[in-house]
Order: structure tokens, then sequence, then C-alpha cells
């Protein structure tokens, strides 16, 4: 081949590399352009929304676009991860989740729409919280040990198990409760309802001698229920004066929940990194602290690496729990 048409096809091969180089980098250089779509797995006005809304606000300034809260509900979180499993790996598309879709769904559904070990990439953990194990205001509960050694005594004398309200299998209180269980080495009998306010009706009235609530809910009622520990390892800001389930004697126990984003798996690092930094923004401003703090959510930000640490161990203590179920 002549040296000269042999050195323009290997300039021409380089200058191709590297216009598509330079066209490929644009877009990172470039993000965001256009509105994000932050898409949440539970409906509007419950816990999930509310905390997703104000830090969505936040990053927008942050990051100088509209960040548009899409509540897409159903199966525990599964729908709305099924949907950013599935978009472009580009960052115009963001996945507010909890453990359900990572971990909890994983091990109860045998066949997601979508490998959730594989689907996306953690961006950051943005808040935890914890359950409350309540009974109602004068029942002759006062401490988790007599709550433990009634529920034994139900079993050795066999008048039936000691019960609890639950929102259903997977939920928050389901898996406090089955931790309490494998833990403690009691059995409870679960009674189902559709919601905490009905649970907390169900406790008020005597329908139902016990839950697990989430600690908000728990401290609004107060003066009608008594909290007998909370479900994080150490004891929640909300609810200072309550010990946690360790503290009362149930030692290691952690039955801890958070929130956090992620995105497609395939979306650049470097937008990866610019989101991780809006979200740490916005936990670290002092309006969305008071207002998720008021949700009984505790700002804990990491970085991409530690919150995919989070979501492996969740995945391996639930999975021990729920198997041992």
């Amino acid at each position: 081949m002549n040296k000269n048409l042999y050195l323009r096809i290997v300039l021409s091969v380089a200058a191709s590399a590297l216009a598509c180089s330079v066209g490929s980098a644009q877009p990172v250089q470039t993000y965001p352009r256009k509105p994000i779509r932050l898409v949440v797995g539970f409906p509007a006005g419950g816990v999930a929304d509310a905390s997703a809304r104000p830090v969505a606000t936040h990053m927008g300034k942050s990051l100088g676009v509209t960040l548009v809260v899409e509540n897409r509900g159903g199966a525990a979180g599964s729908v709305a991860g099924q949907i950013a499993a599935q978009a472009p790996a580009d960052g115009y598309t963001l996945l507010w989740s909890s453990p359900g879709a990572l971990t909890i769904n994983r091990i109860l559904e045998k066949n997601l729409p979508y490998n959730a070990d594989t689907a996306f990439t953690p961006v950051g953990r943005a808040f935890t919280f914890c359950n409350a194990l309540i009974v109602r205001q004068d029942s002759a509960l006062i401490s988790v040990a007599q709550f433990i050694a009634l529920a034994k005594e139900k079993e050795k004398e066999k008048s039936g198990q000691l019960q609890y309200g639950t929102q259903g299998i997977g939920s928050a209180g389901h898996l406090s409760a089955q931790m309490l269980q494998n833990m403690a080495g009691i059995t409870m009998s679960v009674v189902p309802y559709k919601g905490g306010t009905d649970i907390l009706t169900a406790i008020v009235s005597g329908e139902v001698p016990s839950a697990f609530l989430s600690s908000t809910s728990a401290g609004t009622m107060r003066g009608r229920v008594r909290i007998l520990a909370v479900t994080s390892l150490n004891r929640d800001p909300s609810l200072p004066d309550v010990p946690s389930m360790h503290e009362a004697g149930v030692k290691n126990y952690d039955a801890s929940f958070w929130f956090g984003l992620l995105v497609p798996t395939g979306t650049p690092a470097p937008i990866v990194n610019r989101l991780n930094k809006a979200l740490r923004d916005a936990l670290d401003d002092a309006e969305v602290g008071r207002v998720s703090r008021a949700q009984g959510l505790n700002p804990a930000p990491s970085t991409p690496a530690e919150f995919a640490a989070v979501i492996k161990a969740d995945y391996e203590k639930w999975r021990r729990v729920i198997v041992k179920s």
C-alpha cells in the first residue's frame, strides 16, 4: 500500500475516533440540559413521596433544571423499579427507592421484571427511618421483656399467639416483627390491615394488642398508645426517650430502613457523581432537614459505593430473616 494512502487512512480513523469520543463526552459536559424524571415507587401523600419532594426541589435548584416527581406505586416499589430499569442510562430518569424494590422483593418474588442486582447504579442514600413497637396506652405491658414473656407464655399455655397488626407481608412492620420473632424465639400471629391509620385505630380500640408502626405515626399518638421500643439499633432522634430494641434486651436487633437514589446501570460516572453531590447538598440544607425529620426521616448521605454496600448488606440481612420465617 502507498505510504501516503496508508497515512491518510490512519489519520482518518484517528479523527473519526476523536470525533466519536468528543461527541460521547459532550452530553456529560452539558448535563443536565432538560428536566429530570424522578420515579417514586409509592403514591403521592405517603412517606416515600414526602421524602422525595423536598429533595427533588433542592436538587433541581442545584442542577439548574426541574426534577419532576412521578409517582408510580404498585408491587411494593417494583412497578417504579421496572420503569427506571428500562429507561435510557442518560441521567434523565432517576429512581427513588426503599429496600422493597431492591432487596425485599428479590427475596419474596421469583419473577421480578428486572434484575435488581444489576439493573441500577446507586447514586446515594438519602434517609434512614425506623418503626416503633406499640401497644395500647392502658396495656399491662410496659417493656419489651414483658412483651416477649407474654408471647412465650401464650405459646406454652397454647392459648393462641400474641397478635400484631401489619400492612402486609414484606412491609416494614412485618419485617420488624419477623426479626423480633427470630431473635427472641417467639411466634406471633399476623393481623392484616390496609394502612397505618387502620392499625392505629385497631390498637386504640383494643381490636389488636400490638403493632410495629413508623416512629412518626407512633409519636403522634403517644397519648393513646405506649411505645415500648424503636426498631433501629440506636435511639431514634424523633423519640429520644424511647429505648431501641437493642437497649431493651434484644441484642444487635436492627430493623432500620432507608430511601435512596439510583439510576439505570450504564449511566456515565460523571453524571452519577454530579447527582450525588446535588443529593448531598440537598440533605445538608436546613429546611430539607427540618421537613424530613418531621416525617421521622433522618438524613444519612453517602457516596455511591457506600450506598451499594448498604443495599448488599440489607439483602443478606433480610434474606436471613425471611428465609427463617
